[in-house]
């Protein structure tokens, strides 16, 4: 028998059938064609639904988030709000006054006091308050029992939904003057403690009444990142011989990463704003000179004082290194290899 009169396999039947000879003997591939372009206009249509749906939001954030930036106008205007009974009508006729407001801020002791302290609670709460809501996550995941587990959850959860109002009292009746615990180091012949109105143990309160408040809301995003992690990986590391520490070091901590530093950079960009509410009430009882903060140096120059322009100003160099402090921790983030905020 001839080689061509050889039968082939139903294998090399198929192979022939779905890459045909090419003249000259080569076998070829089907050709691809170009991906063709969809216009704007049927990409619109398509999406029609899901824009119609985002649409309210879209409004809502113009409405609130960026068309209030056009009344940084006045950081630069001697602004009157008394002209008319018109926000932008007196923002018209308000005479323009140049850099004059940012001038007199750099020469302010006390805004530069209020940037020193915002910077040392800043640095306080990032060193204490960011690193416990990771380890409280990894407590709570590390429990077998769900109902310990859930019951855990909803205790540190539950302050989340307390105002700072009822938080700040809370501390008053437990560390102030005559709270619960002077009361007992009195009744042992000790001094008592009044922390509340402490200046130099100011800072330290405050972060320990964000820990307290809002280190719940933390474990909550830590823990849906843990959920997400394969139980195989946790099998083939023990089966490799890796204990508890190995197994959390190799495994957890790597799937928490990019969680981490997406928090990480929207908390830097977020540093300058260090509780407005928490420390306005608390202000008067230790003095503005521990408790001036960004946010209530701009309240009480625009509001208290009536000089808005000169608060507007504050404001808005608080805004610009905000935003340069996201776009360098956002840098930082795709040098580790993250993605951050957006993608490079």
């Amino acid at each position: 028998m001839s080689h061509s009169t050889v039968p082939r396999s139903r294998a090399e039947a198929d192979m022939t059938e779905k890459n045909p000879v090419a003249p000259g003997g080569a076998t070829g591939s089907p050709e691809k064609r170009p991906s063709e372009k969809v216009s704007l206009w049927l990409r619109f249509r398509r999406d029609r639904v899901l824009l119609l749906m985002t649409l309210p939001a879209v409004v809502l954030v113009l409405v609130f988030n960026y068309l209030p930036i056009l009344g940084n106008v006045v950081a630069f205007q001697d602004y009157d709000p008394y002209i008319s009974d018109n926000g932008i009508v007196s923002m018209l006729n308000s005479p323009f006054v140049g850099v004059e407001n940012f001038q007199r801020i750099f020469e302010d002791s006390a805004f530069w006091n209020a940037v020193q302290n915002t910077l040392v609670l800043f640095s306080l709460q990032l060193v204490l308050f960011f690193p416990i809501p990771i380890l409280l996550a990894l407590l709570i995941n590390s429990v077998v029992r769900p109902r310990v587990r859930a019951v855990a959850q909803a205790v540190l959860y539950l302050p989340h939904f307390f105002s700072w109002v009822l938080v700040i009292a809370v501390f008053q009746q437990i560390f102030g003057g005559a709270g619960i615990l002077s009361q007992l180091l009195r009744q042992h012949d000790y001094n008592g403690l009044n922390i509340m109105t402490d200046p130099n143990t100011f800072p330290l309160l405050i972060t320990a009444q964000s820990v307290w408040k809002d280190a719940g809301w933390g474990i909550i995003v830590f823990l849906a990142a843990l959920a997400s992690v394969s139980p195989d990986l946790y099998e083939a590391a023990a089966m490799d011989g890796a204990g508890r520490w190995r197994r959390m070091w190799h495994v957890t901590l790597p799937a928490l990463r990019p969680v981490i530093a997406l928090l990480l950079v929207l908390r830097v960009g977020d540093a300058l704003t260090v509780g407005f509410e928490q420390i306005l009430l608390q202000r008067d009882a230790v003095g503005p000179g521990a408790a001036e903060v960004l946010d209530t140096f701009v309240w009480w120059n625009g509001v208290r004082n009536q000089d808005f322009g000169y608060a507007a100003a504050a404001g808005l160099i608080k805004g610009v290194i905000s935003i340069g402090l996201v776009l360098a921790a956002n840098k930082v983030a795709h040098l580790m290899g993250e993605q951050g905020v957006y993608k490079k």
